[in-house]
């Protein structure tokens, strides 16, 4: 699914930065593609959770990061139902409104809550369904907002205590996974196909990564 917002808002973001860091390359969900000269790249989810934007459902957001030759280097989120913006450059920390993010230090996947999403795809779904069979009891329960991007920062400021989810585009966690990590957190991408990623404190994440691999 895909709106006019979507198609906008990258209008918008894209439109800033050929005017700022036109030497930057850009990779955006809604077809934006710019090769660089600058060793840097842009990569932008103009709306992500567009099926709740459509819906009237309040959990949706903007992710922008940008990558170097190190990997990420800017993360930033933006939940504009809540006015909540989640930023993260690396080697200085992840913030929300001037305060450090840390993740929770949780110990034990039976007392974690845990985010998820789900495919679009019936088929997929149908598999994901299958392992929330297997996940569900290991856990303190599910959550299930409808945003990667709100999800991995729910993560980094400890309203979760962790995340995982298979189907995921680059831009879904980009911005997400540097947030997470700047918070004392740890991301770890999920063997197979289709793409899968997992967030948590230390703690767990290894035995989180393992159940839902």
């Amino acid at each position: 699914m895909v709106s006019d917002a979507d198609r906008d808002a990258e209008a918008a973001i894209t439109g800033l930065l050929a005017r700022e860091r036109h030497d930057d390359g850009l990779l955006g969900e809604e077809g934006a593609h710019r090769d660089g000269a600058s060793g840097r790249r842009w990569v932008i989810d103009p709306l992500d959770g567009t099926t709740n934007f459509l819906y009237g459902l309040p959990a949706w957001s903007v992710s922008v990061a940008l990558e170097d030759d190190e990997g990420m280097a800017v993360g930033v989120v933006l939940d504009p139902v809540l006015d909540e913006l989640f930023t993260a450059t690396r080697g200085e920390g992840a913030f929300l409104a001037g305060r450090r993010l840390q993740v929770n230090a949780c110990e034990a996947l039976e007392t974690a809550l845990i985010a998820t999403g789900f495919s679009y795809e019936a088929e997929q779904r149908a598999i994901q369904a299958q392992l929330l069979l297997e996940v569900l009891p290991r856990l303190r329960d599910i959550r299930r907002a409808g945003s990667a991007a709100l999800d991995l920062c729910a993560v980094a400021a400890g309203r979760v205590d962790g995340y995982y989810e298979r189907g995921g585009k680059p831009w879904d966690w980009a911005a997400g996974k540097l947030i997470v990590t700047e918070a004392r957190g740890l991301t770890r991408e999920l063997p197979g196909q289709p793409a899968g990623l997992a967030a948590a404190g230390p703690a767990i994440i290894d035995e989180l990564a393992a159940l839902v691999a």
